[in-house]
C-alpha cells in the first residue's frame, strides 16, 4: 500500500471535513443562535473527556493490527485480542454513558449558564449526547483496526460521507422538525448508530477468516495482557492530554455564558485547522514507522520521520502564520460579522501559534509509538499537565479566554524548548540538532519573517470580499515562502501528486 496514496486520501478527507465544519459554523449560529452553538461546543468537550474510557486501547489495537499484517502476530492471537477488546469497549461505553446520564441534571442546573435556552431542551440534549458519545467510543476500536491495516482510502471516503450526513444532513432534519438543539442532537445520535455499525462491518472484513483457523478462539480477557505494557501508558497519556487540551474549555464552560462560550468555541475550532494537518500524515506514518522498526530498518524509520516533520511543519506553519496575520479579516470573511471578528480574532491568534508548536512537538511521540515504548512521552506530559493545569485555571478565572490563550502558547513553547531535545537524545541520539535546525527552523524562518512584515503593515478590509482576497493573498505568499525553505519541496510536490511511487 502506497504511503503517498494514504496521505493524499487522508488529507483530502481531512480537508473536506475541516472545510465543512468551519464553513457551516456561521450557519449554525445564524439559524440556531449563539447559545445553542455554545451547547454544541460543550458537546465537543464531553466527547474529548469521554474518550478517556478508551484507555489507550484503540492505538494499541492499531499497532497490533499493523504487527499482524507484518507477520509478527498470529491470526488466532489477533482475533482473540479483538474479541476481548470489543467486549471491553461495549462495557466501558455503557458505564460511561450511564454516568454521564446521571450527571446531566447537575450540569444543567449548577454548571452551564444556559442563557435563553430552557432547562428542558438542554437536559434532553445532554441525555442524547450521553448515548452519542457512548456509540462513538465503541467505533474508536473499529477505527483502530482499520487504521492499523492502512485502509486509509476507504476510511477517508467513509469519514467524508459521515461528515456530510452529520453536518450537512442535519439542516434537512432541522428544516423538517425545527432549528433546535433537540433536533440537532437527535440527528447526531442517528448518525452515530450508522457510523459505528459501518465501522464494525469494515473491521470484521480485516480480521482473520475464522474458517481458516483450526484452533478454538473463544472469548477471554487474557489476550489483553501482552498489550497492557503499551496501552496503560497510552491511557495515562490520554488522560494527561485531555487535561492539557481540554481543561481551558471545560473551565470556561462553567464561567462564561453559552453565548460567550460559543465565541470561544469558534476561535478554538478555527485554530484547530493547524493541528488537523498533522492528523493525515501521522495516521499514515505511524503504522509504517512501526513496520520499519519491526523489520529492524532504523535508517528508513528515521528518514520517514524527518521528511514527515518537514512536510507537516511547512503546511502547519503556513496555516498558522496566515491565520495569525489575517485573523480579523479571516473571521470577518467567514462570518460576515465585524463584531464577531473583534471578539474571536485575538483568541484565534494565540491558539494558532500554540497549536503550531504543539503540532511539531507531537513528532517524538510518533517515534516512541513505533518503538513500542512511550515512557518519555508519559513523563513529559505529566510534567506539562502539572504546570499547565493550575495556570489554566488561574488564567481562565481571572482573564477569561485571552488568559487561556496566553497560557496555551507559553506552556507549549516551554515543552518544545526543554523536553523535546531530551526525548530525542534518548530515542534517537545525535539527531535533534539536525532535526531542529534543518527540519523545523529552516522550514519556518523565511515565512515567519515575511509574515511579521505583513503583520506590521496591518492592511484592513472593508467588506467580506476584500477580506477574503486579502486572507487568500497572505496565505499564498506565506505558502510560497515555505516552499522556498527546502530545495526539494518544489520537486517533491510534483512527484508526490503525479509521478511518485511507494516509499
Amino acid at each position: 500500500m502506497s504511503i503517498r496514496r494514504n496521505i493524499i486520501a487522508n488529507y483530502a478527507s481531512q480537508a473536506y471535513i475541516s472545510a465543512v465544519g468551519i464553513a457551516l459554523l456561521p450557519l449554525y449560529v445564524e439559524y440556531m443562535g449563539t447559545d445553542a452553538y455554545g451547547l454544541i461546543g460543550f458537546f465537543s468537550v464531553l466527547q474529548a473527556w469521554f474518550s478517556l474510557l478508551d484507555a489507550g486501547l484503540s492505538p494499541a489495537i492499531s499497532r497490533e493490527t499493523a504487527r499482524y499484517h507484518a507477520g509478527a502476530l498470529a491470526p488466532p492471537e489477533f482475533l482473540r485480542l479483538f474479541r476481548a477488546l470489543n467486549l471491553l469497549f461495549i462495557l466501558a461505553a455503557a458505564f460511561g454513558g450511564m454516568c454521564l446520564y446521571l450527571a446531566n441534571s447537575y450540569i444543567v442546573t449548577a454548571w452551564l449558564n444556559i442563557g435563553s435556552l430552557s432547562q428542558e431542551e438542554v437536559l434532553y440534549s445532554l441525555n442524547i449526547m450521553a448515548l452519542t458519545v457512548a456509540l462513538r467510543l465503541i467505533g474508536a476500536l473499529y477505527r483502530g483496526v482499520i487504521t492499523g491495516a492502512e485502509k486509509f482510502i476507504w476510511l477517508s471516503g467513509f469519514n467524508s460521507l459521515i461528515t456530510s450526513i452529520r453536518f450537512l444532513g442535519v439542516f434537512f432534519s432541522m428544516e423538517r422538525w425545527g432549528f433546535s438543539p433537540e433536533v440537532f442532537f437527535t440527528h447526531q445520535l442517528v448518525v452515530a448508530v450508522v457510523e459505528s455499525g459501518a465501522l464494525y462491518w469494515r473491521s470484521v472484513l480485516i480480521l482473520p477468516n475464522r474458517s481458516y483457523i483450526n484452533e478454538r478462539v473463544g472469548l477471554s480477557l487474557t489476550p489483553m495482557k501482552p498489550i497492557l505494557r503499551f496501552s496503560l501508558p497510552m491511557a495515562c497519556t490520554s488522560l494527561i492530554w485531555i487535561m492539557i487540551t481540554q481543561t481551558d474549555r471545560f473551565v470556561l464552560s462553567g464561567i462564561l455564558s453559552l453565548t460567550d462560550y460559543g465565541y470561544f468555541t469558534m476561535a478554538v475550532l478555527a485554530a484547530s485547522g493547524v493541528t488537523t494537518v498533522a492528523g493525515p500524515i501521522s495516521n499514515a506514518i505511524m503504522p509504517r514507522l512501526a513496520k520499519h522498526h519491526a523489520a529492524a530498518d532504523r535508517y528508513a524509520m528515521l528518514a520517514l520521520y524527518r521528511s514527515s516533520t518537514r512536510w507537516v511543519t511547512a503546511i502547519a506553519g503556513t496555516i498558522a502564520l496566515t491565520m495569525f496575520v489575517a485573523a480579523k479579516p479571516l473571521v470577518f470573511a467567514w462570518s460576515g460579522s465585524l463584531y464577531l471578528a473583534e471578539r474571536v480574532a485575538p483568541i484565534l491568534q494565540l491558539y494558532v501559534l500554540g497549536n503550531l508548536v504543539l503540532t511539531v512537538s507531537a513528532f517524538p511521540f510518533y517515534l516512541q509509538y513505533a518503538l513500542g515504548n512511550i515512557r518519555y512521552h508519559v513523563i513529559g506530559n505529566i510534567g506539562l499537565a502539572t504546570f499547565l493545569f493550575p495556570c489554566i485555571v488561574f488564567a481562565t478565572k481571572n482573564f477569561g479566554a485571552i488568559g487561556a490563550g496566553f497560557v496555551w502558547l507559553g506552556v507549549n513553547l516551554t515543552y518544545f524548548v526543554f523536553w523535546i531535545p531530551y526525548v530525542h537524545s534518548k530515542v534517537a541520539p545525535g539527531m535533534h540538532l539536525q532535526w531542529l535546525k534543518v527540519d523545523v527552523f529552516r522550514t519556518l524562518v523565511f515565512p515567519t519573517v515575511l509574515s511579521a512584515f505583513i503583520f506590521i503593515l496591518n492592511i484592513g478590509s472593508e467588506d467580506r470580499v476584500s477580506a477574503f482576497i486579502y486572507t487568500l493573498a497572505v496565505g499564498m505568499t506565506v505558502a510560497f515562502a515555505a516552499s522556498r525553505a527546502h530545495a526539494e519541496f518544489k520537486e517533491k510536490i510534483a512527484e508526490f501528486f503525479f509521478v511518485g511511487k511507494s516509499s
